[in-house]
């Protein structure tokens, strides 16, 4: 029973923290990660909120991941993209209204801790092993479509939310080449240290 709560806590605790990364890197100005330049570009164009954006996209993504795989829709990670979602509208509406980080090096600071933050989350949310991220969801359905390894995948997953980015006017800067690239090797290096101290397996 205590491991249930331990898998939730990761879960929750680890969403939160993955939107407060999201957040820090769309505050820097420098250009936020694909998926996030997208959803704030699309946020600009409508009424709706970034937070709002990741749930839609999230929705649209669960869809295309079923017509790829041909398998049933994962419903389940309606919950994912729901959490993260109002999380980053929390941090972004309520917590930092108008913010506006000015000066490069803060910019760059904001940035960078944004993008450790972001790993650290993911890694401690994905120990939980629940429901991904569709945008996970759609990297492996990538590489079992395409018979491509797991990396190739992603950067077509990356590069096609860039060009949608790009199209619809979302911040496209050095702080996505910064995320795209440093994401995956922060995840690699955070995932194992989480895995140690959530050792939920063990209680």
């Amino acid at each position: 029973m205590k491991s249930v709560y331990i898998r939730a806590f990761s879960y929750i605790f680890g969403l939160m923290i993955v939107s407060f990364g999201v957040t820090l890197t769309i505050l820097a100005g420098l250009g936020a990660g694909a998926w996030d330049a997208l959803n704030v570009g699309l946020s600009h164009m409508t009424p709706f909120s970034v937070g709002n954006w990741v749930i839609f996209v999230g929705i649209i993504l669960i869809i295309i991941n079923s017509l790829l795989t041909k398998s049933k829709p994962v419903f389940v990670s309606l919950i994912t993209i729901l959490i993260l979602g109002y999380f980053i509208d929390f941090w972004l509406l309520i917590v930092f209204p108008d913010t506006l980080v000015n000066g490069f090096f803060y910019q760059m600071a904001t940035l960078l801790v944004g993008v450790v933050v972001l790993a650290c989350g993911a890694s401690m949310y994905m120990q939980a092993k629940f429901a991904l991220i569709p945008i996970d969801g759609l990297m492996f359905a990538l590489r079992d479509v395409l018979g491509v390894k797991i990396m190739v995948a992603k950067t077509i997953s990356e590069v096609t939310a860039l060009a949608a980015a790009f199209f619809v006017g979302g911040p496209i800067g050095i702080g996505t080449l910064i995320v795209t690239f440093a994401i995956g090797p922060l995840i690699q290096w955070f995932y194992p240290r989480f895995e140690k101290r959530l050792n939920w397996k063990a209680v």
